[in-house]
Parts: structure tokens; sequence; C-alpha cells
């Protein structure tokens, strides 16, 4: 599973069909190893691993998939259903299809469409769910999921041109471009529309999973979903994939700078540049977030020394990684790790 971390806000937002049902969330959150306190920290984040257990723990909890988020609730199993409905299909666009029909057939679930318009085609979530932060965030999940979903039918991640959101942009939107990979805007409507737009080629790709496939990812589903595979389709995976393997391989670790990065790609610099910020990101984005993401790893599941993980991650001193860390997190590596043993 994908190490990228996962925002206070969406700790919050997934708990809050939980808690309009009288639901303490305290359990909850000691389910997936989350402090309870970390939740009045606006920095502090959890990793993927906790998201998708704090997730499988809240859908438990509802008895509902959408996590008491939704005007209705979404019984057990209708996902796999669903998922088993569109597997055999002879192509994506056909499988999207059959699943925008199959959740269509359920009054009050949510309203998705695939809609094409010459080269272009755009998954959608339709629903006036702006009064309310779960809304758009019940909205967020079901676009990761299916933009998830849909690249490991076909064995390739999909790009995404653009994701844009009809509604006010949260405290938070900076997070979304990196979480999808893309640029993604916020702006009026006069209802609410959530929508992912990619190339529509990619709906002729045939699926390359079987029902066995699909039984393994059931299996570990939500993990799968909420996290990332990395596929290498898009610059931004090579160059987090190249500063992973820096991470891993050196002791301490040495990111290589951009030039030496585009050579490997066999890009300019200049390219390298253009085609990460087409991609909503950036050389310095992303190595800052491979950097916080292994961070807040060894200082969630391991005890090694914080001068030796900062060492590991490539920092010259003890200092530079004490500021970084604040930075992302508004607190110091060893609160942080306090904080989640307690």
């Amino acid at each position: 599973m994908s190490s990228r971390t996962i925002t206070v806000h969406q700790v919050r937002a997934a708990l809050g069909g939980a808690r309009r049902q009288g639901l303490d969330s305290v359990p909850l959150l000691q389910r997936a190893g989350i402090p309870p306190l970390l939740l009045g920290d606006e920095r502090a984040r959890v990793t993927a691993e906790q998201f998708a257990l704090l997730v499988r723990a809240v859908q438990r909890a509802t008895e509902d998939e959408f996590m008491g988020l939704g005007s209705v609730p979404s019984r057990p199993g209708t996902f796999a259903m669903m998922c088993y409905a569109s597997i055999g299909c002879r192509d994506l666009g056909t499988a999207l299809e059959r699943a925008v029909r199959f959740y269509g057939l359920f009054p009050g679930g949510p309203d998705l469409a695939l809609e094409r318009n010459g080269e272009d085609a755009e998954f959608a979530v339709r629903n006036d769910l702006r009064d309310h932060a779960e809304g758009r965030f019940l909205a967020e999940c079901v676009l990761v999921i299916w933009h998830r979903l849909a690249s490991w039918l076909i064995g390739r991640r999909i790009p995404l041109r653009r994701v844009r959101f009809d509604c006010p942009p949260p405290p938070h939107a900076g997070e979304y471009g990196p979480l999808f990979d893309c640029p993604v805007s916020f702006g009026p409507g006069r209802t609410f529309r959530a929508g992912a737009l990619f190339d529509a080629q990619w709906l002729a790709a045939p699926p390359m999973r079987d029902e066995p496939a699909l039984e393994e990812l059931l299996r570990r589903a939500p993990a799968m979903l909420i996290g990332r595979h990395e596929y290498g389709t898009t610059v931004a995976e090579q160059v987090r994939r190249t500063f992973t393997r820096a991470l891993r391989e050196g002791r301490p670790a040495r990111l290589p700078e951009l030039d030496r990065l585009a050579a490997r790609l066999a890009v300019s610099p200049a390219t390298l540049r253009r085609r990460l910020r087409e991609e909503g990101t950036s050389y310095r984005r992303l190595k800052d977030q491979v950097r916080r993401e292994a961070a807040l790893a060894g200082l969630t599941g391991g005890r090694e020394p914080i001068v030796e993980l900062a060492a590991r991650l490539g920092f010259s001193e003890d200092a530079a990684f004490h500021r970084a860390f604040r930075r992302w997190t508004g607190t110091t590596p060893g609160a942080y790790r306090r904080g989640q043993e307690s």
C-alpha cells in the first residue's frame, strides 16, 4: 500500500457520519491506531494504513459502506456486487457504465455519471451536498475509489487531466492536487457536482483482472483502494519512485537533483518541470512529500532514533529535520512519536 499520508481534515470528515449517529469516535480511532488528541492539531497527518483501518472501523460501526455520510445507507456488500457485475465487461467504458447503472438502482445513492465529449471523458458525482463538509468528502472518496478501481482493472494508472468540485474550496484545498495528481479547482454551482476529466481513449482499454484477483482486492479493501498502486505511467509517479528508492537504498539518502533526475528520464530539466506542472505538482513538492511520508512512517511504525531517521532521510543535521517536520505537522518529531505511543 502507498505510504502517502492523510490530513486530519479527512480523518474528521470520515468520522462525521458516525458522530451524527451518536457513536463514540474514540474507540474507532483507537482501532486504527490514531491518537484521539491528534484531531485537535490542524497540521496533523496519519498514514494511509491508519486511515484505511479507520474507514473499515467506521463502515462496520455504521453498517454503511458510505460511513453514514449519504442520505441513505449503502448496505455492506453492495460495492463488492457492483465489482462482480462490472469485471467481465469487454472494455473499461462498458464496466464504468455498468457501475453507474448498478448504483442507480438504489434510491438515495450517489448520482453517478460517465459523460463523453469528443476526446474527453468525465466520471462525475452529482448530488446536492454543499451544506456540509462530509458530503464533499463522500464525493471525494467516490472519485478516488473510482480512479483507483478503474486503473487497477486495466493494469495502468489513468492520468487525470483535471478534477473540479462545484463548491467553495476547503481550508486544505492544497491537498487535492497531490491526491489526484492533476490540477484541482473549486467553484460555485447551482447543485453540487464533482468530476474527474480524462482522455476518452482509456474507455476502450480491456480489463486485465479476473474474479480471483477481484476477490483478493476485496479482501484487502479499503486499503488497496484508499492507497495507491504506482504503475509508473505518469511523470510524477516516476519521480516519486526514484525518490523512494533513493531513501530506501541510501544511508544517508541522496535524493537526485532536478538536472540529474531529468537526465535519468531522458528529458530536459525544463521539460521535466513542465510535465510535473501539467500533472499538478513539482520537483520540490514531490521531494517534500516523499520525505514527509517516510518520516511519519518511521515515527509511527518503528523505534529508530530520531537522529538516525533524520540522517537516513538525507538531512544534513538534526536541526534541519526538526524544522522541516514542524513545518509539515506543526509539532516536533519527538512529540509526534509520543502521541502515537499514548
